[in-house]
């Protein structure tokens, strides 16, 4: 019988990083099986207690770098994969973390003369900040200036719920909209599906309508996807 990859994220099935990760692999490397594990513990305990040897599993846990208990899920999971020789695991910050640093956000959220690009301007310089400072591997993004006037409570937050903040706060009232517990259309469907667009609703996708694939095609190849997927040794389609 033929080996099978599988795919194991720690988000349950409703919230948006498993509706995104899905699709993504369905269109990418449509012969790997996503599964969730619904957290990062049952995550962990699914790896620990993995006998199969015969299929490879590749394992998406957040990597949220100043969250404690994170963290320590972090390093039992690493000892657990290290046992093994068909699991890898993927270093990534968190779901949101792909979109924040996709290359391309900014111009698929706005159309060029949207007036967000002027009354978002806080939260844009907010998303270059962090992700300067988390790619050039200097993790004190708390005491960034722009970070620290975009929210007033940065040390009440951990590395994952600030960018899961300026997520939201860059795409909200759009049809690419990201929050926990959805996902807006224009991510997971081709230009343009989105049953509840209205007129005015234009974004930076508005003349070029990309099919669903070129948009993971895209996102995969402008984020730290193509490398993870490197990593782990997945071939896209």
């Amino acid at each position: 019988m033929n080996s099978r990859t599988f795919l194991w994220i720690e988000d349950r099935k409703e919230k948006a990083g498993f509706i995104f990760g899905k699709r993504l692999l369905q269109q990418l490397c449509p012969d790997i099986k996503v599964e969730s594990k619904t957290n990062n513990s049952e995550l962990v305990k699914a790896v620990r207690n993995l006998k199969d040897t015969e299929n490879r599993y590749i394992i998406v846990l957040d990597n949220s770098f100043d969250n404690l208990q994170v963290a320590l899920e972090q390093k039992r999971l690493r000892e657990y994969v290290e046992e093994k020789t068909n699991v890898a695991l993927m270093n990534i910050v968190c779901f949101e973390y792909i979109l924040l640093e996709f290359r391309k956000l900014i111009d698929w959220i706005y159309a060029p003369e949207d007036e967000f690009h002027i009354k978002r301007a806080g939260v844009i310089a907010a998303r270059e900040k962090i992700l300067d400072s988390i790619q050039s591997g200097d993790m004190d993004y708390k005491a960034i200036k722009e970070i620290i006037e975009y929210d007033k409570n940065i040390d009440e937050h951990n590395v994952e719920q600030i960018v899961a903040k300026i997520l939201f706060d860059l795409t909200r009232n759009t049809g690419l909209e990201v929050s926990k517990g959805s996902i807006g259309d224009c991510w997971i469907k081709s230009c343009c599906d989105w049953k509840e667009r209205a007129k005015d609703d234009i974004c930076g996708l508005n003349y070029s309508k990309l099919s669903i694939y070129d948009k993971m095609k895209i996102i995969y190849e402008e984020t730290c996807l193509k490398e993870q997927f490197s990593i782990a040794g997945l071939e896209v389609a």
